[in-house]
Formats: C-alpha cells, structure tokens, sequence
C-alpha cells in the first residue's frame, strides 16, 4: 500500500509498503478521507513532541472494513466506520479517577498513519472509539470525528446558555468548530484571527463579528457593554495570544486555553486581574470517550455542519501542496485522498 512518512521537518516521502494485517480484536480500515490538522501543520513545519520522525503521518479519517480480526464483535466487512486515533487504557491512575483523557498510556498507543491506503485500528479503540458512519454522512465529514471530539472536551463543564458573550481567538479549523458549538447553545460569538478569508467564512458560518485583531480592543465596549466577554477561547497556541486572551474577559469569567504552545513556553499573567476579579485559567487537552460519543452525535444528527470547512481535496501524491498552503493561512483544512 502506499503511505506517507514525515522523515523530518518540511520533508515527506510517499513510500510502498505491505499493507497491515489486524490481530485479534482489530480491524483493517481502508481509508476514503483523511484530514489535515493544526498539529499536524506544526509537526511538517518544526516537528512535533507526539509525532516520532521518521514515521507514518495523519490521524483524522474515516474508511471502509476491509478486514476484521478474530473475534471482532459489532463490525463486519464492508461497514464503513468513524474513528479517533486514541482511546484510554482504563486501568492507570488517571484512568481510575475518571480522567480518561490524561491516561497515562494514551498517547503511547495511539496510531498514526491517516495519510495512506489502510490503518489498522487496535482492539482498545475499537471498543472505545469507533462507530458505524450514516449514509447520509461523507467520509470527509465523518473524518471531522477527532478535531470536533477535542472541541467538544473544550466545552465540557462550561455552562454556556443562550445570550451568554463568547469570543474565539483564532479563526482556523478549531476556532471555527469551537464557533459553530458555541452557537449552537446559543451564544452571541466574536472570533478574530488574521486571515480575513476564514473571517468572511466565519460570518457565513454565523458569527455575530469577526473584527481585526488590531480592532478587538476598541470594539469590546460595543460587542459587550464594557463588561467584558463571558467566556474567551485562545485557539492559536501563540504566546502573545495566550497572554492577552485575560484582557477580553468580564470578571468572574472564564478563558480556555484551548491552542498548545511550545513545550517550555512560559506565559505571564497580572496576578491581580486573576485573583479579584476571579478568573477562571483552564488548559484543555485531548477528550475522552464520551466527548467522542457527543462529537459522533453532533455530526450524525447534522446539528453541525463541517462540509464548507475542507478547502480542497488531494490525492496522496501531492500531499505537499495542502501543507504548503496552511502554511501561508491558506484555506481551513484539507482533505487527502487515497
């Protein structure tokens, strides 16, 4: 089968291998659509802490059964599937306390390698993180499963209600998902970012406003009253970003820090701001099985759309192309064809 490999940063390579066989518990998926992300954008262009190089690359996709392992219960061959490249091991520490997402063996064993022909998907995951995708559902759509899973863990425990004031710092995929789930419960949502393109995508998705960076400031007394936003999202993973992101926000009010910076990256905050006006700092990462669940719901029932949010689509061949495009704010997210 054909499968693309990141051998380093910038550089990717097109390989022939054997197509995996599924142990037992396992299925083989032959993959339709798999989607670019953030993380993998960061990894092509300087390398990624959760993405070994040289190796298989993607991890957001949908596909076909094309075979199953013994005893494989549930699926069958020909059932076209959704799936996430991650699911906890349900017996660590954390998984103990419920903290499905920050399982200590989550990452060891999640699968990467979207960006090719077939992916075998392990036992634990298909357990845990995988459903039958509706007819009515593309594979594209299908394939928003993962980044739609994250967004969903963002918002858990959050009380968002109709009425409530809510911006997104951050117009890429991510915010734009954020943004289609906050108004979905109704809020009045502001999302900015630099690409004015995926701005103009944002009003037609239903943004409230969607100013400049350099206008947010002035326009927080209109956009708010001057009380300040209910809720902020960071969705960049940019220093400056996460910094400034307690600026928009009321007090008593919450800021999710949604975009990963930099491993060593250390953020400065006016202690004061945070403590009297009670501010809510809350680091999101990752999601778990019943985030999933929700995001699965949430596509099947069409409560969100994501189909206007794939810019293009590419065969593997020229799996370059779409990555240099991201790389110049070009476009939302891409999808790979194999």
């Amino acid at each position: 089968m054909k499968a693309v490999y990141l051998t380093q940063p910038g550089t990717v390579e097109i390989k022939e291998v054997p197509a995996p066989k599924p142990a037992a518990g396992e299925i083989l998926v032959r993959i339709k659509a798999a989607l670019t992300c953030g993380t993998d954008l960061k990894a092509f262009l300087r390398g990624h802490t959760l993405i070994p190089m040289p190796g298989l690359f993607g991890h957001e996709f949908s596909g076909v059964i094309e075979e199953t392992g013994k005893g494989v219960k549930g699926f069958k061959l020909g059932d076209e599937v959704m799936s996430v490249h991650t699911a906890p091991c349900r017996f660590c520490r954390y998984c103990a306390k419920k903290l499905y997402n920050l399982c200590e063996n989550i990452m060891n064993t999640k699968i990467l390698g979207a960006f090719a022909e077939h992916i075998v998907i392990p036992r634990h995951i298909l357990k845990q993180n995988v459903y039958i995708k509706p007819s009515h559902l593309s594979f594209e759509e299908a394939a928003f499963l993962e980044p739609l899973s994250c967004v969903v863990h963002g918002m858990s425990g959050l009380n968002i209600k109709k009425g409530d004031s809510v911006l997104i710092l951050g117009s890429g995929p991510i915010g734009l998902l954020h943004m289609l789930l906050a108004k979905l419960k109704g809020a009045k949502v502001t999302i900015t970012g630099l690409e004015r393109e995926r701005l103009r995508l944002a009003k037609t998705l239903g943004a409230d406003d969607i100013p400049a960076p350099s206008k947010l400031v002035e326009n927080i007394e209109s956009l708010t009253g001057g009380l300040g936003f209910d809720y902020v999202f960071e969705c960049t993973g940019q220093l400056e970003v996460w910094e400034n992101a307690v600026n928009y926000v009321r007090r008593g009010g919450t800021v999710i820090l949604f975009g990963g910076c930099k491993q060593g990256t250390i953020a400065t905050y006016d202690t004061y701001r945070i403590h009297y006006d009670e501010i809510t700092l809350k680091g999101i990462f990752h999601f778990t099985p019943a985030d999933v669940r929700k995001a699965y719901k949430l596509l099947s029932s069409g409560a969100i759309n994501v189909d206007q949010l794939v810019s293009g689509r590419y065969p593997l061949e020229n799996i370059r192309e779409p990555f240099e495009r991201l790389s110049r704010g070009e476009g939302i997210k891409y999808a790979l064809i194999p």
